[in-house]
């Protein structure tokens, strides 16, 4: 041992080393951080930090409060920065903190270990049984006055893409409760559907039914872009307090920053995933799917992406792939995830870009019609332009028979109709139209429901087989 070591264990050196220590005074750590340069809309600019798209971060306020904001882009030296919150109070020269760097400051107000720089960047969530019965915003935080959440696990809040080879395939029927889905559009667990409907042709009433009466172990409630009222109104009076009790809510309304939308519609992702693979089967229930193309589009075209299809970036068709695909069936042996996604028509057009994506990306469609809806036929679904891709491989050769009989009969007597109504058709000129037209009521009558009307697959498939087709 050497003479410094000898030393610097004595009895005096360790007196003069605690005085030392007293005598320092606690600074706070290095903080990194940026200037914001400029704000445009909806976009901020900032310089001064080099920072991976995806970052969070805090721009700070004069007034000592802050507005959270994402990495979104940059260009050069330029950060681009999308808030997920208004941006009054904002001036130039502002303090951008990352995140990852922030440690016990109080003048920041963010309880971390100091300079903490993580190594997984991916953005985390708290997930656990606790979610259960509880309205959330697009970034988790309690919208019901239920107290925190108290959840014991974390996943990312973007999950990586899934090997397809390793998904389970779609073996089993769904029970969703409603009569027209379970015996001519079955829908198998693990399944993603897009519900194309126009505004105000029954599409949250459709979708309360299945909240209600699908065979699921949790439901996954996901309401983006939509109005505000809307929320309280499908908890209350759709959902119900029965429903809720197994359902999670993740409300980002219409008023909400474009990225609360997308990251409310991955936050309800993440949250079905973590279910998938707790063993549940989860019912994910996501309206809109267009509002969360739309939110994209806003912040693609706002860092200067060039729009492409009728004013849609690229971005917005790479994005809707990557957010679906996550549903479905888990791996052998673990969960499912059956997703209904709805898609707004716009002017009633199916050829919409959005809703052409949607429908080539997805497992099936169910198309409302405003046209029966304005008969007074609900669920006002046109069986004609509906289809379900897997419905062949999930039901028996008798029922797949009867339903394209069904079908054939439908679209007969509809083709038609105006013939019939003014008297221009002769009976006995087409035996199969002959039968449509004896068969229409019934029909008619079997694919009405009432909005609280519980159909469930062995009733709706035994009167399905009694129908003389």
């Amino acid at each position: 041992m050497s003479h410094t070591d000898i030393c610097a264990h004595t009895p005096l050196w360790q007196d003069f080393i605690r005085n030392c220590q007293q005598l320092v005074t606690p600074v706070d750590p290095y903080l990194i951080s940026g200037t914001l340069t400029r704000v445009a809309g909806l976009v901020m600019e900032a310089v001064g930090l080099k920072l991976a798209v995806g970052t969070s971060c805090l721009v700070l306020l004069p007034n000592g409060n802050n507005v959270t904001a994402e990495v979104v882009g940059f260009s050069g030296e330029r950060l681009f920065l999308m808030p997920s919150s208004d941006v009054y109070g904002l001036a130039p020269g502002a303090k951008v903190i990352p995140l990852e760097y922030l440690g016990n400051m109080p003048h920041v107000g963010v309880a971390q270990h100091p300079r903490r720089r993580a190594a997984d960047r991916t953005k985390h969530i708290q997930v656990g049984q606790a979610l259960l019965g509880r309205v959330l915003n697009g970034v988790g935080e309690p919208l019901d006055r239920g107290g925190i959440l108290n959840c014991d696990h974390s996943v990312p809040l973007y999950s990586r893409p899934f090997n397809p080879l390793e998904r389970a395939p779609i073996e089993e029927t769904l029970d969703v409760g409603v009569r027209a889905i379970n015996t001519l559009l079955s829908v198998g667990r693990g399944q993603r559907m897009g519900l194309f409907a126009g505004s105000g042709v029954g599409k949250s009433v459709l979708l309360g039914m299945m909240a209600r009466y699908t065979s699921a172990d949790v439901i996954v409630v996901a309401l983006i872009g939509e109005r505000g009222r809307e929320v309280k109104e499908f908890i209350e009076n759709i959902l119900g307090s029965a429903g809720l009790q197994r359902s999670v809510v993740i409300a980002a309304p219409a008023d909400t920053s474009p990225l609360m939308r997308l990251q409310g519609a991955a936050y309800a992702t993440a949250v079905a995933e973590y279910f998938r693979n707790e063993g549940k089967h989860v019912l994910l229930i996501m309206d809109s799917l267009t509002r969360f193309a739309m939110a994209q589009r806003e912040i693609a075209l706002a860092i200067g992406e060039p729009p492409a299809t009728k004013g849609y970036p690229p971005s917005v068709f790479a994005r809707l792939p990557q957010l679906v695909e996550r549903a479905g069936n888990g791996r052998l042996g673990s969960g499912s995830i059956t997703a209904f996604y709805t898609i707004l028509t716009e002017n009633d057009d199916p050829n919409d870009p959005i809703a052409d994506n949607a429908r080539a990306i997805l497992d099936g469609h169910i198309v409302l019609s405003r046209q029966l809806a304005e008969s007074g036929h609900y669920p006002a679904i046109d069986i004609e332009a509906s289809i379900s891709r897997v419905m062949p491989s999930i039901v028996t050769s008798q029922q797949l028979e009867r339903a394209q009989r069904f079908k054939g009969l439908y679209a007969r007597y509809r083709q038609n109709r105006d013939l019939i109504n003014v008297g221009a058709y002769i009976p006995g000129s087409d035996l199969q139209l002959d039968k449509a037209i004896k068969l229409y009521p019934d029909m008619e009558s079997f694919l009405q429901q009432g909005m609280f009307e519980a159909a469930h697959s062995t009733d709706s498939i035994s009167q399905f087989m009694r129908l003389a087709l």
